[in-house]
């Protein structure tokens, strides 16, 4: 998973990139290796959650989000990485589901297709 994190009206330590990478090793695990991640870490000046981060992970066919508000940028990164694996795991078991549903089609129909062929081919003395 390819991530990059940028900043509005807030600088961007090797601190605290190391920190939201760390975070979300978690959800690289789950996905793609071609996933993008975009984490933007905003100071919006309101006195009461003055930073903002917002991630937006991109998967194949589909895009997830997630934003979070604290007093502190590593607490919100915490926030937004909880939320976004919950919504990838979310996802993950919705395709999971989905693909193990349509086997489970294909198999009782060629099962039902396949089962009177194996009657006609076994002796009728045994």
């Amino acid at each position: 998973m390819h991530i990059e994190v940028k900043g509005r009206n807030l600088q961007v330590t090797d601190d605290l990139r190391e920190c939201v990478e760390r975070r979300m090793d978690k959800i690289g695990k789950q996905v793609s290796e071609l996933a993008v991640l975009e984490v933007e870490l905003a100071d919006v000046r309101t006195p009461t959650d003055p930073v903002t981060a917002e991630a937006t992970l991109q998967l194949k066919g589909t895009t997830l989000r997630a934003k979070s508000a604290s007093k502190d940028p590593k607490h919100a990164v915490n926030l937004v990485s909880e939320d976004l694996a919950r919504q990838v795991k979310r996802h993950r078991d919705k395709r999971r589901g989905r693909r193990e549903a349509r086997a489970a089609a294909d198999q009782s129909r060629n099962g039902a297709a396949t089962a009177p062929a194996l009657e006609e081919q076994t002796p009728s003395g045994l």
